[in-house]
């Protein structure tokens, strides 16, 4: 793959799609917790799968999770899940589809205890800050650190489940807690 496509990360390629998520969204801070748990829902959902994947059914997990509500995905049933067996809008895998919404429970749980999502993301940075890596080429992309180990430990603990420390590291680095962007990228200083 090549590290850079007309000055952008490689990895986008020239998909319309994947552009537009690369320009407009990845690496770009996100402090919303709304955005946040869209994003924890489709970076699980993605395990063993290409994220252009579920980047295409991103519309299909809207409808199918109330419009990434944390509060009514955590309200859902064994016949929600069943419907959702049926829906071909996403990746129909029961495992997945039960731990979204227990996932959205104890994501409900963070919230109370920390406030926000977002600030618990924040507790496992050094001085709470998102951090800014100086890559050059793909290849010196990791696939974890230190903070997605930690987090991800302790999500594991708290009971979430398809959040092993490589996807929580794609999730921070789509949710610009971690800034990934080759530094000759074209969107490395809107980040």
């Amino acid at each position: 793959m090549q590290d850079l496509i007309n000055g952008r990360c490689g990895w986008c390629g020239t998909d319309e799609l994947y552009v537009k998520y690369h320009d407009q969204e990845w690496g770009k801070l996100m402090t919303d917790d709304k955005k946040l748990f869209e994003f924890l829902v489709l970076e699980s959902a993605q395990a063993g799968l290409s994220w252009i994947t579920i980047l295409r059914k991103r519309e299909g997990y809207r409808k199918a999770f109330c419009d990434f509500d944390v509060e009514q995905v955590a309200r859902m049933t064994d016949e929600d899940v069943e419907r959702l067996m049926q829906f071909d809008g996403i990746v129909r895998n029961r495992l997945k589809i039960k731990s979204t919404i227990t996932n959205a429970r104890l994501f409900l749980d963070i919230q109370r205890e920390f406030g926000s999502f977002y600030d618990y993301t924040l507790s496992f940075f050094p001085n709470r800050e998102p951090l800014v890596n100086t890559v050059r080429t793909l290849n010196e992309v990791p696939a974890f650190s230190p903070e997605s180990d930690a987090m991800s430990k302790d999500m594991k603990k708290r009971g979430f489940k398809f959040f092993g420390t490589t996807i929580c590291y794609a999730h921070l680095q789509a949710t610009g807690f971690i800034n990934d962007h080759l530094v000759d990228c074209v969107c490395r200083k809107g980040v």
